[in-house]
């Protein structure tokens, strides 16, 4: 038998009306904040994300997907999907366009190789927004708004929204130059990637899950510290929007992210739940006005956010949110012989163009094998065919509830039933 690679899943039953529900409800509340669908490819040049994620990040240095293909192109499944917005963002010249800021959202899989764990996998499903020219701090409220009205809508109250700044290109300065001085006597106490990060990317060292209560962190001068004037007003600002938005959060020092791109506003959305461990994190993103210029296009300001689809599941499941989740049948049509068959055939058609969702027998089970697969499927009613009746002209209804029986005449029989599902 051949098995799905380790880390990777299969989305069926259940798993898929949740995966359809939340994809649903963050499309429908991108849409209401007036962003457009945008589709990138699962694979790019691998230069792509070499460029924009950090040659030094975890992502690029241990977990990114790489191949050569025919032509001996290096190409990379996508780690995640900014990268590939932008990408897009620049080829097709939409800094041209005279309606701005460009607000685009996505949905698709990622791979990363990785440990897989609870909500974490090899090949992980992320929704996310991305808004594109636009400097104003308001547009960050409006994306960290947009999140957190996402996740509410799906009835997910335990959340809570961490964030920082991590300024603009003179305060990582000044801060990297800081933090490197204060972890120095401290590096070969920490683990093997903290000593790698020290040399690249020392900021990354705050986000460490394994030395994350050592001293030298608690202990580690905050960037808020190094802010400069213009930083400080542009956070400030951003709080006061949320605040007037009554969205909670808490700014969390040590929240650096794991991206090189980002800059200022950066923030996460986590839960409660025992059941994610460490990794409680649902929702993330920030701010990158460097990247689109980096990637060869013009300056542009940008902030964004992802979340992951894969642990939302887990959250809706434990908190047993299946009151929009459920997928419940309206109608089942019963029919044994083929003159039963044949209308239930035209009207299981008829249901389903008014919208009705319906269901018939088409393995030649019994009436009572019939009834069982009509209560496994839960559905509301119950259609009766029986030759006798259709020679009169008469269908019978079973409200599936009640068990209450009703003869409806064949010529109204959808507005019977659009009125009592």
């Amino acid at each position: 038998m051949i098995s799905r690679p380790k880390g990777t899943y299969d989305i069926y039953g259940e798993d898929a009306k949740y995966y359809n529900y939340i994809n649903g409800v963050f499309t429908a509340i991108s849409e209401l904040y007036n962003y457009s669908y945008i589709r990138i490819p699962i694979f790019e040049e691998s230069s792509l994300f070499h460029r924009s994620v950090g040659e030094a990040s975890d992502i690029v240095t241990k977990e990114t997907y790489d191949f050569k293909d025919r032509g001996e192109r290096s190409l990379t499944l996508r780690p995640e999907g900014t990268a590939g917005v932008v990408r897009a963002y620049i080829e097709n010249k939409m800094y041209g366009d005279v309606s701005q800021p460009i607000k685009l959202y996505y949905m698709g899989t990622m791979y990363r190789y990785e440990r897989p764990q609870a909500g974490r996998y090899r090949e992980l499903t992320q929704f996310g927004v991305e808004a594109l020219g636009s400097d104003a701090p308001s547009q960050d409220a409006e994306v960290i708004s947009l999140a957190v009205r996402a996740i509410e809508e799906m009835g997910i109250e335990n959340i809570t929204v961490k964030i920082n700044s991590l300024g603009d290109i003179e305060t990582r300065n000044n801060y990297r130059e800081a933090l490197k001085k204060h972890l120095e006597p401290y590096i070969k106490d920490l683990c093997s990637d903290c000593q790698k990060r020290f040399l690249t990317n020392p900021l990354r060292i705050l986000d460490c899950k394994v030395d994350k209560d050592h001293e030298a962190l608690k202990t580690a001068p905050k960037i808020r510290e190094y802010l400069n004037s213009s930083s400080k007003e542009r956070f400030a600002k951003v709080l006061e929007y949320l605040e007037y938005l009554d969205i909670d959060y808490e700014i969390d020092d040590n929240l650096v992210r794991g991206l090189d791109y980002y800059d200022h506003t950066v923030f996460e959305i986590v839960t409660d739940m025992e059941e994610l461990g460490n990794a409680n994190t649902i929702g993330a993103g920030g701010r990158y006005n460097g990247l689109v210029e980096k990637l060869g296009g013009p300056s542009t300001p940008c902030v964004g956010f992802a979340c992951g689809i894969d642990r939302l599941i887990i959250v809706l499941k434990e908190l047993n949110k299946t009151r929009d989740i459920s997928n419940n049948l309206d109608v089942y049509i019963t029919a044994v012989n083929e003159e039963e068959k044949l209308k239930a055939v035209i009207l299981a058609q008829d249901l389903r163009l008014s919208e009705v969702k319906c269901e018939m027998d088409t393995l030649a089970r019994s009436l009572k094998a019939q009834f069982k697969q009509a209560d496994r499927l839960k559905a509301k009613l119950l259609i009766l065919l029986n030759s006798e009746d259709l020679k009169k002209g008469i269908i019978t209804v079973k409200d599936n509830l009640t068990h209450e029986e009703t003869k409806v005449d064949e010529s109204e029989i959808l507005d019977y039933i659009i009125s009592n599902i």
